[in-house]
């Protein structure tokens, strides 16, 4: 473990001195000290590494629900729902297509809907983070569609277990969904109603116990949300939306910073772990096409949700590249479709497929200007900004320079 917190380290360390994100090293870190390839093998088997994965997505998960308010959800449920659904529409539709157009099977269509649909969790928070677009207004839709994302997953992953099983009995099929979907209710409405009562409960001036309150609460939240058939992310998606509200919110966003850190780098890390390079070059040209596929839903997804909440180019630019990374719902989806006995050809699929864009998702979204510059009305908006600030009373810039350091 030790090995891998200072590999991911090193590769983040000599990216950074030519601007390459962190995500894609730590995942390259754990491709080159992984069983898969030659040369020292820090890890053997990536299970070993499985529950401090985990840990690393939960948090990252909480930290993005810390930093999204229940206000949020209450004022822009319409929007945040239209953009959410469009965004599923199109890339949930265009993997269902892609599937049946590979001709691997309907199991495998129905499989490779969800590895092109739904987008990272983990991998857009960093991002967020990394860019420092937490504060952006077009945040706000951009968390809106990973919560969206995260409760159609809910529902997706109960509809799809008795088909890769098997099973016909529709039955179960809508017992499953029905308790997933009692359970999102439940914490929808603590969310709503319980803010208050929760924070009595977790106030303390301690912060030894605040860390142990608010990282047992997480952790056991995202445990249950599991065992009824709920992502743990959601689940520790919405304790950091509950506690955000709180009065020690802003002390637990301070607190919860090293943690999400170093054990989301071991997340990254580990999913390097489960990629074989040797599998890729038998599917590279399917893997290629579906990031095609993806990249042109992703940029037409941004832009209906710039429009649904009134943006222009450059905030279409931003949404389009923050939600492109594909990660560990996809990883799961080829763990669920090998132990079906599905296509072989799928489980290097979904690995090329997620590398590439785990990869290029981060990178695109550190250069998203260079998209907003060819969409609609993008040449103009980069004319228009310049124009504006050459223009302006430099009593007001000096004005507005001495506000910004004051705060």
């Amino acid at each position: 473990m030790g090995g891998a917190f200072l590999a991911a380290a090193v590769l983040a360390r000599i990216g950074g001195r030519i601007g390459l994100p962190t995500i894609p090293l730590f995942i390259l870190a754990g491709i080159l000290l992984g069983p898969n390839t030659p040369g020292i093998v820090l890890v053997a088997d990536p299970h070993d590494l499985e529950m401090l994965s985990l840990l690393g997505l939960v948090l990252l998960l909480f930290y993005l629900g810390l930093e999204f308010h229940v206000d949020d959800l209450k004022t822009g449920g319409r929007k945040m729902a239209l953009a959410g659904g469009v965004y599923l529409l199109l890339n949930v539709g265009a993997g269902l297509g892609f599937g049946f157009a590979l001709g691997w099977g309907t199991s495998e269509a129905l499989v490779l809907a969800g590895v092109l649909g739904i987008s990272s969790s983990a991998i857009v928070t960093k991002v967020l983070v990394d860019t420092g677009r937490l504060g952006n207004p077009e945040t706000k839709p951009i968390l809106g569609i990973i919560v969206v994302e995260d409760i159609f997953l809910a529902l997706y992953l109960a509809a799809l277990q008795p088909v890769l099983s098997g099973a016909d009995s529709l039955g179960a099929a809508a017992l499953d969904a029905g308790k997933a979907f009692g359970f999102l209710l439940l914490l929808a409405a603590a969310a709503r109603w319980g803010t208050r009562v929760i924070g009595k409960l977790i106030d303390t001036k301690d912060n030894e116990l605040l860390v142990i309150s608010f990282l047992g609460a997480a952790v056991l939240v995202a445990g249950v949300s599991e065992w009824f058939g709920v992502a743990d992310a959601i689940g520790a998606f919405m304790v950091g939306l509950m506690l955000g509200s709180t009065q020690s919110g802003p002390r637990i966003r301070e607190l919860v910073h090293p943690l999400r850190d170093a054990f989301g780098a071991i997340f990254f890390f580990a999913f390097g772990l489960s990629i074989d390079p040797g599998d890729l070059p038998s599917v590279v040209w399917p893997v290629l096409a579906a990031v095609a596929v993806t990249l042109l839903m992703n940029v037409f997804a941004g832009l209906v949700a710039a429009r649904v909440y009134g943006f222009g180019p450059r905030p279409a630019a931003n949404i389009a590249t923050a939600l492109l990374a594909r990660g560990e719902f996809a990883l799961i989806l080829a763990t669920m479709a090998a132990g079906a006995g599905l296509d072989e050809r799928l489980a290097p699929f979904i690995a090329g497929y997620v590398l590439i864009l785990a990869v290029l998702g981060p990178l695109a979204a550190g250069r998203s200007g260079l998209l907003a510059r060819v969409l609609p009305g993008g040449r103009a908006e980069a004319v228009a900004v310049p124009a504006r600030q050459e223009t302006a009373d430099p009593a007001l810039q000096e004005a507005g320079a001495a506000g910004g350091a004051s705060r």
